[in-house]
């Protein structure tokens, strides 16, 4: 039986920051970022309720119902 996250198509469903996502696949931690068109170098990704370190994000894959939370850095003074 396939994943309930798996979609036809290459096609996932994802929780992004508590919302339902269709994406694109296969997708790795790092592509969806840069999909999403954030700086890498100010955001945190937690996938499944654990924290991905950054050099990890190119070899952690994004599959078909994972909870991804997208945390931005806020700088101030």
């Amino acid at each position: 039986m396939a994943d309930a996250g798996q979609l036809r198509s290459g096609k996932l469903r994802v929780s992004l920051n508590g919302q339902p996502r269709i994406m694109l696949g296969p997708l790795s931690v790092a592509e969806l970022v840069k999909r999403l068109g954030l700086d890498e170098d100010a955001v945190a990704v937690e996938r499944n309720r654990e924290i991905v370190a950054r050099a990890d994000w190119p070899a952690v894959p994004v599959r078909g119902g994972d909870r991804i939370e997208v945390v931005h850095f806020v700088g101030g003074g």
